[in-house]
């Protein structure tokens, strides 16, 4: 904040400036079934591995509102904080007809639709969202958030925080393809007065 003190010492309420500071942490949600075979995403649980790694997220976390996905696999990561809201901006990309399937197995069934999702930021073959669409509600939803204060942890996926990280840096769509997210990764991003700049990427767990 910068004013300008009058000779009493008071100021004016005009020359007043204030500066929002939002500190974002988005942390993909632990492992499902489906990660571990490189499927596309369905409304699965979490694995035994996933449930095991979540007791040990909140000692990672700084305090702040905890927004979630509405999938359960984000729910169920969630579970050893105190949720503020489920935040539907949050939720995974729409992969449509594609949900649950391994991408091995779509590459070798179909693979002109595989390779015009990976390289149109437009196309949909699966029939749900594509890139396009899930970046503009991921930016969107960042400036939402830039114009408030404080902390947030969102508790989310792999594809929103890739879109988030593409966004914050204004990198063309295909940038989506080059950040690398792991299960209950950590990312950070600070918006000063509105403007987004990325502390880390893939802050992963440390284990002895």
């Amino acid at each position: 904040m910068s004013t300008r003190a009058l000779t009493d010492g008071t100021r004016h309420p005009e020359e007043v400036c204030w500066f929002h500071m939002r500190r974002l942490l988005l942390v993909r949600h632990a492992s499902t079934a489906a990660v571990r075979a490189a499927a596309f995403g369905a409304d699965e649980d979490l694995d035994g591995a996933g449930v095991e790694a979540t007791s040990r997220l909140a000692a990672r976390l700084p305090r702040g509102d905890v927004l979630i996905s509405p999938a359960r696999r984000a729910a169920q990561t969630a579970a050893g904080l105190t949720v503020s809201a489920v935040d539907p901006a949050l939720a995974e990309c729409d992969f449509g007809n594609w949900a649950g399937r391994p991408l091995a197995e779509l590459a070798a069934e179909d693979p002109a639709a595989v390779q015009a999702w990976m390289t149109d930021p437009d196309a949909a073959p699966h029939g749900g969202e594509s890139l396009t669409a899930l970046l503009a509600r991921v930016r969107a939803w960042l400036e939402e958030q830039a114009a408030l204060d404080g902390t947030a942890i969102a508790i989310t996926h792999g594809g929103v925080v890739k879109a988030a990280v593409v966004a914050a840096l204004d990198a063309p769509p295909s940038a989506f393809w080059r950040v690398d997210v792991s299960p209950l990764a950590i990312t950070e991003l600070h918006a000063h007065d509105g403007r987004w700049t990325v502390t880390r990427v893939n802050d992963r767990e440390e284990r002895a």
